[in-house]
């Protein structure tokens, strides 16, 4: 089964179980989850963390590029619009398919990463450049159910 079918199955199956089965799901479970994004800066900060900086990074440790994605949620993410793998795709390439993949997971595709600069706590700050200048900002608390729930497959790097 892919990962769009197993997620039809769970948003069928699990998602209206949800307000039962967990204290203050049904809030949650009907808010949207928006258009989440993240400054430049934040990008930048993490490609130093994952790769060292170097967007075309290609270790031979299976994960691509300055944000060290996985293949597999490189295509899930639509990354193959812009080339075959991450370290194939320009910075603001490999940063556009990163920001579906935050929409969709969460800051938890990054996992250590994200959790040393600060983005995984329960409530984060909102990130933005220090001159104010950013692309954007993340907003505390939007990803992904399914990630909350630990559905298998849902991030950049497998957990270990």
């Amino acid at each position: 089964m892919g990962i769009r079918a197993l997620h039809r199955v769970l948003l069928v199956t699990v998602l209206p179980l949800l307000p039962a089965a967990v204290p203050g799901a049904a809030a949650a479970a009907v808010r949207p989850v928006g258009a989440v994004r993240a400054s430049d800066q934040t990008w930048d900060r993490l490609a130093r963390c994952e790769s060292g900086g170097d967007w075309q990074a290609d270790t031979g440790n299976g994960y691509y590029g300055g944000l060290q994605i996985w293949p597999p949620t490189w295509e899930e993410a639509d990354g193959l619009r812009f080339a075959a793998r991450p370290d194939l795709a320009t910075r603001r390439e490999q940063i556009t398919v990163a920001e579906e993949i935050l929409r969709q997971q969460g800051w938890e595709a990054w996992g250590g990463c994200a959790a040393s600069l600060g983005l995984l706590r329960p409530d984060p700050p909102t990130i933005g450049d220090d001159d104010g200048g950013g692309s954007g900002s993340v907003v505390p608390g939007e990803q992904d159910w399914a990630v909350a729930f630990d559905v298998p497959g849902w991030s950049a790097r497998p957990r270990s």
